[in-house]
């Protein structure tokens, strides 16, 4: 838990800076539990901490419908599109796992790699970019995506500062508003949100199959890292998630950035609490109050007990969205 007067990125104490390093917001495994070998990581050995975990990590691999499966293993949860089309993959994680995410796409089926699209820049769902590239797979994004891996970046609240890829790591195929591609059987539709997570941020629907991909807009079960650094906001994941909502039924297959395979029903709780706290903050903030001060009034007590059993902490939480919101 931070001081009351260190919810700032720039004043997080050591301690509560190794405690959200474990967040499973960063390592993405399904389970959401946090992971202690990151509680330990100096920020400056984050991405090699990271990569050495997700050599070791399994890829569990779940049929969601048809020719469409995820995989979910130490970074952010992927899907694959498979077919005479060729692969479409949705984030290639670590580059450490790719081995044992190529073996899984070769047992899920003998198609060819075709397309890696990437759901936003951070390293828990691009760092992989390179070795799939090198196997086979055309790299897609938002032009942002590529902007942000060709230089370095950083992400305040972490304290981490990352280098930018190599050229084998960029997408070479971009976009800005939305795309359609007609691949295996399906149209796959590609959209940028508004500032949310990031700047950065698609989803990634295929209609036919009734399977939808919002990425790190929703973190299932906990309360969500925005990523101020790369334009982050607590408004942003509200129109987000609310966006994402018109786009399912009661029986879209939905795959958040992180977290266990979710629901309409699960994806409405999370916009209906990211909503609640928006508005409990910004009621303190336009007030007059601080952010210590909001803090300190615990205006996410009532939602804890739920959304509060991440590495993301409620105290953090709530200097992110006093900080974002618009008042």
């Amino acid at each position: 838990m931070l001081d009351q007067d260190a919810t700032t990125p720039s004043s997080m104490s050591n301690a509560s800076r190794r405690s959200f390093l474990s967040m499973a917001a960063v390592a993405g495994v399904a389970s959401i539990s946090p992971l202690r070998m990151l509680a330990q990581a100096a920020p400056a050995d984050f991405r090699t901490t990271s990569r050495a975990a997700a050599a070791k990590t399994p890829i569990r691999v779940t049929q969601l419908a048809g020719n469409i499966h995820l995989l979910q293993g130490y970074g952010g949860n992927m899907a694959v599109q498979t077919g005479p089309d060729g692969k479409v993959l949705i984030d290639s994680s670590y580059m450490s796992a790719a081995p044992r995410i190529l073996a899984a796409l070769d047992a899920i089926s003998k198609d060819p790699a075709a397309t890696l699209i990437n759901s936003h820049w951070h390293v828990d769902h691009v760092d992989g970019n390179q070795p799939m590239h090198e196997a086979g797979f055309r790299i897609l994004a938002h032009s942002k995506t590529r902007e942000r891996l060709m230089t370095p970046q950083s992400i305040a609240l972490l304290h981490v500062s990352l280098p930018a890829y190599p050229a084998p790591a960029w997408p070479v195929t971009t976009f800005d508003q939305s795309l359609t591609l007609w691949r295996n059987g399906d149209q796959i539709t590609l959209a940028h949100y508004a500032p949310a997570h990031t700047d950065t941020d698609i989803y990634i629907h295929f209609p036919h199959a009734n399977v939808l991909h919002v990425a790190d807009i929703w973190f299932n079960g906990v309360y969500p890292l925005i990523d101020e650094s790369s334009g982050g906001n607590i408004d942003g994941m509200i129109t987000a998630s609310a966006h994402a909502l018109t786009l399912a039924d009661a029986q879209t297959k939905i795959i958040p950035g992180h977290g266990p395979l979710g629901t309409r029903a699960q994806l409405v709780e999370y916009h209906a609490m990211l909503s609640t706290v928006r508005d409990r903050v910004a009621a303190l903030k336009k007030s007059g109050l601080t952010e210590a001060e909001v803090v300190a009034r615990k205006p996410t007590a009532s939602l804890d007990a739920k959304w509060g059993k991440g590495g993301m902490t409620p105290d953090v939480f709530t200097g992110i969205v006093y900080r974002t919101v618009r008042v």
